[in-house]
């Protein structure tokens, strides 16, 4: 009777294997995978949307996640894709639909001009960066705000890294044209 009691518990499995590595990998990286997608979509709702189905699409390949080489990388591509898939389908929000949605924007402890000035600064480096070409501003925000590597960038859009750096150089440089032209403009130059 023993022997068959432990025959029939060998039959059933006890952890499966896949769902034990995606739970790592959400565990490891879904703050990452938020990021990349809320730089893309630049909404909260739309963002958390684009992660769980960043994760549906990894469970629906059935890949082996340990065939996966560079794991943060791989899932940067695959949000990367989906927030891009999405935004097409979204509208753009701006920073007044997220204060109306009670979203805080600026820290409380700073004066009523601070603030006003903060908001509008952001506001403009908003439109600035919006208004580059999507192949100079892709390469440009995750560098600086997911702090991914050229190699990182680089693969999660498809290119070298020769054509990432070219196009953060060209991205910076235009923006740094446009503030001095600004810059002139507000000093009377």
């Amino acid at each position: 009777m023993a022997t068959q009691e432990a025959g029939w518990y060998g039959a059933i499995p006890l952890a499966h294997p896949q769902e034990d590595e995606l739970a790592a990998l959400v565990h490891e990286h879904a703050r990452l995978v938020y990021r990349v997608a809320f730089s893309v979509l630049r909404h909260h709702h739309d963002a958390e949307d684009a992660v769980q189905e960043t994760f549906m699409r990894v469970m629906r390949l059935g890949a082996n996640l340990r065939e996966v080489r560079t794991p943060k990388t791989w899932l940067a591509r695959i949000a990367w894709r989906v927030a891009i898939d999405r935004k097409k389908k979204t509208h753009e929000v701006a920073i007044d639909e997220l204060a109306k949605e009670g979203i805080d924007l600026v820290v409380p402890s700073n004066s009523a001009d601070e603030i006003m000035a903060e908001a509008a600064t952001r506001k403009f480096l908003q439109r600035l960066i919006a208004g580059l070409p999507e192949k100079l501003r892709d390469p440009l925000l995750l560098s600086t705000l997911e702090e991914m590597s050229t190699a990182e960038i680089g693969e999660v859009l498809g290119m070298s890294e020769a054509a990432v750096r070219s196009r953060q150089f060209r991205a910076r440089e235009i923006l740094r044209e446009k503030l001095a032209a600004v810059m002139g403009v507000n000093r009377g130059q």
